[in-house]
């Protein structure tokens, strides 16, 4: 996917203007249009204040990378996750197993 979509896709579902995203990432409307239209592409510094702005990772912003599928709330509760005593992330892990099982029955039920 490529940058200039996933701004604009992460735009609309955050109902944003690019002026709204341009005030909250401190990156002119100009550049943010250019980098929608596929003119230009952002700076490292320029991409970084964009994910900030939308709560996501780089990763994400960019379409690439380990964690280029998970916004900054998810890697968070993963990293949270690996803090966990042993035996409670067991725990944890044991009831999403359940809940990801649960959904894929339903869902191979359902066709």
């Amino acid at each position: 996917m490529n940058t200039g979509k996933t701004i604009i896709d992460l735009r609309r579902q955050k109902d944003l203007s690019q002026t709204d995203l341009a005030n909250k990432s401190r990156v002119s409307r100009e550049m943010i249009g250019k980098y929608e239209r596929g003119e230009a592409v952002p700076s490292i510094e320029a991409a970084k204040k964009i994910a900030d702005a939308f709560g996501v990772s780089l990763d994400y912003l960019v379409g690439e990378g380990i964690n280029s599928n998970f916004d900054k709330k998810t890697l968070q509760r993963i990293e949270e996750i690996e803090l966990l005593e042993e035996d409670k992330k067991k725990t944890l892990f044991d009831v999403i197993d359940t809940f990801i099982r649960e959904a894929k029955g339903r869902k191979a039920f359902a066709s």
